[in-house]
């Protein structure tokens, strides 16, 4: 039940990333361009899934459960560190260079082009690398 759950909401998800428009990197850097030719239309899509995130988040803080069973375990807020702040920068700076961020880019692995398989390449090298990196950064700090 909750790999097909799981399943169905990642499919509604993508979904909404196709229809919203996220999918498409000429659509994003648009939305990004502020001092050029500003498409604010991606503004309404995020905004509406900042308001429904908040509702979600406020409903899960009353629960101690899911609604299929498991616990309910919602981040602990945290301070804003180096780390957080260049991971921040990181996403932004290829977020704003490809036209993708992990999501869209995932669910633009269907049409078959080659830029949303790129760089899903390079993101999963770049995640190979950040846990190389923490490896032995650990390793050192032991």
């Amino acid at each position: 039940m909750v790999l097909a759950a799981a399943f169905a909401i990642g499919l509604l998800f993508g979904i909404g990333l196709i229809l919203s428009g996220l999918t498409d990197p000429g659509k994003v850097l648009a939305f990004l361009d502020l001092a050029g030719a500003w498409d604010p239309s991606l503004l309404c899509t995020m905004g509406g899934a900042t308001v429904v995130a908040a509702m979600g988040f406020r409903l899960a803080r009353s629960r101690r459960t899911a609604l299929l069973g498991a616990p309910m375990r919602l981040p602990a807020g945290g301070a804003i560190d180096r780390r957080l702040a260049l991971g921040s920068v990181i996403f932004g700076v290829g977020w704003g260079l490809a036209g993708f961020c992990p999501g869209p880019a995932l669910a633009s692995l269907g049409t078959g082009l080659l830029a949303p398989l790129l760089f899903v390449a390079a993101m999963v090298a770049g995640m190979g690398l950040f846990a190389l990196f923490e490896r032995i950064g650990s390793r050192r700090a032991a």
